[in-house]
């Protein structure tokens, strides 16, 4: 491939949503459920105290602005009581008794100011890893983009067209569907564009509100588990052909992987009240059968080296800790402790979806890494789809 990857921009949600505000809303919202009881264990088991929210949690709680009688309207429900014998002034009462029940939010109310913030945590990205790369706006020559759980379209890639603003001829690749793989399968597109044209600057930028998936009305247990996980960011990085002084990773194969037949184990479901994350128990075991493959695609990749190999960072993105759990459990024998480490500081802040792998990749330059330590990137989404990047640090 001969890519070469310059620090990320990472800009977490500013809203500090505190596990156990979440749990007061649950037990005040559903007193009656049966896996009340078990909430605290549920939540101490995520290993997530706290995570940041572009928008506070008070938003996604909040009835609508609308009365009870949003559907079918004030007109239509007068004119059905003046039917059925009602007086003037009994139907005004009823009118007002019913409006006054509190309603859902719409799928616009809750989806427009995450939209909007979804959009300003992106420049602020991009902005900042252009920084970072020692570039302007004028030197991107392709956009690549990502914001799966805020569907709209024109989407982020002309919003941020417009805003930086960029040159009009930059080429705009919107991947809005890849969810929690965005930040790997960018970086894989990324190497292959600038590949044919090294001289070209790819710049990567991904913002996900998955707040919005916290629906409160919802009362299984998949819903619990949903509300618990999720966490805001943004995040942007720099891809170029050729080495920079800024750059700290060269990536230098990628590999996709598909299971036919698991698009329903996880999926965005959009009702009238918003977007909702579905979740089946069978996904972590859909999930390990991608790293198996993803271990098999790196032992025929090195079955030819001079010593046995083996990846001194493994920045992964599996969605939960049991995925993480598996993968140290299967990984090749004679590979060192600690390689999810990285991984698991992310995510005790939170599941960020397409951004956790930048942010992941954030965390282990802050932290320091040798020059030549070997790197693979991985993760998994809805699909059940995979991809994985191999690099070497510079």
């Amino acid at each position: 491939m001969g890519a070469y990857l310059c620090p990320p921009a990472v800009i977490h949600g500013e809203h500090a949503v505190a596990t156990d505000q979440i749990l007061a809303e649950v037990r005040g919202r559903h007193p009656q459920a049966p896996w009340l009881p078990r909430i605290d264990g549920i939540a101490a088991s995520t290993g997530i105290s706290s995570r940041g929210w572009m928008l506070p949690l008070h938003t996604a709680v909040a009835p609508s602005s609308g009365g009870g009688l949003r559907t079918p309207g004030v007109g239509p429900a007068r004119e059905a009581l003046a039917r059925g014998g009602f007086s003037d002034r009994q139907v005004e009462r009823a009118i007002a008794v019913l409006e006054a029940i509190p309603a859902r939010q719409t799928i616009q109310e809750r989806t427009a100011p995450a939209w909007a913030a979804v959009q300003t945590y992106a420049e602020r990205a991009a902005r900042e890893a252009l920084g970072i790369a020692g570039l302007d706006t004028a030197d991107v020559d392709c956009l690549i983009t990502s914001h799966s759980t805020t569907p709209a379209l024109p989407g982020l890639d002309l919003s941020l067209l417009n805003r930086l603003p960029l040159r009009g001829d930059v080429l705009l690749l919107p991947a809005s569907q890849w969810a929690c793989i965005a930040g790997t399968r960018s970086l894989a597109l990324a190497a292959d564009l600038v590949a044919v044209d090294p001289d070209r600057v790819v710049l990567v930028v991904i913002s996900e509100a998955l707040s919005t998936t916290y629906q409160p009305a919802d009362d299984t247990l998949e819903s619990l588990i949903v509300r618990l996980l999720f966490a805001d960011t943004a995040v942007a990085a720099v891809v170029t052909g050729r080495p920079r002084t800024e750059s700290i990773l060269r990536l230098d194969a990628s590999w996709h992987h598909t299971l036919p037949g698991t698009t329903d184990l996880h999926r965005l479901d959009t009702r009238t009240d918003g977007t909702h994350f579905v979740m089946d128990r069978r996904g972590p075991r859909a999930v390990q059968e991608t790293v198996t493959a993803m271990w098999e695609w790196l032992r025929l990749r090195h079955r030819d080296d001079e010593h046995p190999w083996h990846p001194e960072l493994l920045l992964a993105h599996p969605g939960g800790t049991r995925v993480m759990e598996y993968m140290e459990e299967t990984m090749p024998d004679g590979w060192p402790t600690g390689l999810l480490d990285y991984s698991r500081d992310s995510y005790r802040t939170g599941n960020r979806g397409g951004a956790a792998v930048l942010d992941i990749l954030r965390r282990a330059y802050d932290g320091g890494q040798k020059s030549g330590s070997r790197t693979v990137l991985y993760a998994a989404a809805p699909g059940l789809t995979a991809t994985a990047v191999e690099g070497e640090w510079l």
